[in-house]
């Protein structure tokens, strides 16, 4: 039965070999569709949850935030990990935390709960996260098909944040906001079979012990760094900003100091001499920087401002998204003939055009010129994140796949928590002062007034009156204020990055296929090979 077995195992993979690969994208995709939903899904229900918990301007922050913050923490870590005991086997175990916190966060009575379960869903995330892009390196060899698989992977991502806040939309119509952590639970229950029958396993070289201090000071580091960085997007200049901060700073300058001194390192700094891979690095934080601080304000504008329910915001927000799923699916064809340089420096230029055109947004409702910015944000975004993800990974040795995508992914990640305390610090710093000076409305009152533009509406609903109208107004011309200012901050960050790129090769090398790549099996073969033994 064995050798038959085996000639029959040889015969699929003769015959099916090229096909398996894209089998294993198809569930790779799955998984990354499981993080950017979650990742996207809270944006539109941040004011139901605000309702219904009444957090603090801070624990709001650390409920949007924290999942970022503990995904971008741990995703060395787990990358490495995976190196080590398998990628395929903590990408299952991701599956199963990310449905158990799904769970303790749709069921939340408190603030305090919901911000633990987020936490948790980030180390699921963190899990999931470097073993797709790991798994996509190793059995796509071939650049040019790896390049088509990277755009098919970036096209669900924009799925994933697309029907992100269209389906939390749509259950907030119908339900309570824990729903929108709800929908996780299913896809895991289908994705864990799925995962441990078609997903090869794939490890790296092993060589050496793994460095779990180094492995923790990393994660401490990132933790604690953008834990510094959070309290200065609220306005905390106190010791417990700059302690985190120095802190975080000194524990990655060890970190790297470690990696350098060890023969067989986590991470293989030397990576970052590639200029090509350092600036990819680079340009992704950058574009995720200017992406989610964005989207997260650009909800919040549509509700609160426009007053568009949670179900039309997500409706308005899917021309962004779907525009990103074109330049992914698109994105293969027009890294070959414009090559990473011109692409990714085209693509921010793009998106800096797309923010700037946005600040033509106001008080009342303008569905034309948000379309249009929209579309040409979400394009242009899309372009540049494909560039500089396939420029990352190509850039990196087969055998260090994982280091890799931990790094793109902590990028990633690190992008966007910065970008929601950064950008969401500058739009602080232009909406509160306005609100010091409304005729009839006290200091305290003003004060309060001045945390957020929900809890204005709900200070000049308490005041009434003449003050409270005049409160409710300045409030709404405040934020629209902040907002254009936070979008010009952006276009000029998206400047940035397009002079940055140009330090991107010319061309797409496409040489022979490389060493290294994992021999995927058929899907029946793995079966037959799990009844042998």
């Amino acid at each position: 039965m064995s050798g038959t077995t085996t000639a029959a195992a040889l015969r699929r993979r003769a015959a099916g070999a090229g096909a398996n690969r894209w089998v294993v994208l198809v569930v790779l995709c799955a998984s990354l569709l499981l993080v950017a939903l979650d990742a996207t899904v809270l944006h539109v229900a941040v004011p139901a949850v605000t309702e219904d918990l009444k957090p603090g301007a801070i624990e709001l922050l650390w409920i949007v935030d924290i999942y970022p913050l503990v995904c971008a923490s741990l995703l060395i870590l787990f990358g490495t990990l995976g190196d080590r005991v398998g990628r395929r086997r903590i990408l299952l175990l991701g599956y199963a935390l990310f449905g158990v916190a799904s769970a303790m966060a749709a069921l939340a009575d408190t603030a305090q709960v919901l911000i633990v379960a987020r936490a948790l869903l980030g180390v699921g995330g963190a899990m999931i996260m470097p073993a797709t892009l790991s798994i996509l390196r190793q059995v796509f060899p071939d650049r040019r098909e790896r390049a088509l698989a990277i755009g098919i992977w970036s096209a669900v991502a924009a799925v994933g944040a697309a029907v992100g806040p269209l389906l939390g939309g749509f259950l907030l119509e119908h339900f309570w906001w824990g729903s929108v952590f709800l929908v996780n639970i299913p896809l895991m229950l289908v994705s864990l079979p799925i995962g441990r029958l078609f997903l090869p396993e794939s490890k790296g070289d092993g060589r050496g012990p793994w460095d779990v201090v180094g492995a923790l000071t990393a994660a401490a580091g990132l933790f604690c760094l953008v834990l510094g960085v959070k309290r200065l997007g609220s306005g905390e200049l106190g010791p417990f900003t700059v302690v985190p901060v120095v802190v975080g700073a000194a524990l990655i300058v060890l970190f790297v100091r470690r990696q350098r001194r060890r023969a067989h390192p986590l991470v293989d700094l030397r990576m970052f001499a590639r200029p090509a891979f350092s600036t990819s690095v680079g340009c992704i934080v950058l574009a995720m920087l200017a992406l989610v601080g964005l989207e997260l304000i650009a909800a919040q504008y549509l509700q609160l401002v426009l007053g568009l329910s949670p179900l039309e915001t997500g409706l308005r927000l899917l021309p962004l998204t779907v525009a990103a799923m074109a330049a992914g699916l698109a994105g293969a064809r027009l890294l070959r003939r414009f090559g990473p340089r011109r692409m990714v420096s085209c693509g921010f230029l793009l998106t800096a055009v797309a923010v700037v055109l946005l600040t033509a947004m106001g008080g009342e409702d303008n569905p034309p010129l948000m379309l249009f910015g929209f579309v040409l944000l979400g394009f242009g975004l899309e372009t540049t994140l494909f560039g500089a993800y396939e420029s990352m990974l190509s850039e990196a040795p087969p055998e260090q796949a994982g280091g890799a995508a931990a790094i793109g992914e902590t990028s990633y990640q690190l992008g966007a928590g910065i970008g929601i305390a950064l950008l969401g610090s500058v739009m602080n710093a232009a909406y509160a002062p306005g609100l010091s000076s409304v005729p009839g409305v006290p200091a305290s009152a003003a004060a309060s007034a001045g945390h957020s533009l929900g809890e204005a509406y709900e200070v000049s609903e308490r005041l009434g009156g003449s003050a409270g109208v005049a409160l409710r107004r300045t409030a709404q011309d405040c934020f629209v204020f902040g907002l254009h200012v936070t979008l010009l901050v952006s276009a000029g960050l998206l400047l940035l990055g397009a002079v940055m790129a140009l330090r991107l090769p010319r061309v797409m090398q496409c040489g022979e296929t490389e060493a290294g790549a994992v021999e995927v099996p058929a899907p029946r073969e793995v079966a037959d090979s799990r009844v042998s033994a």
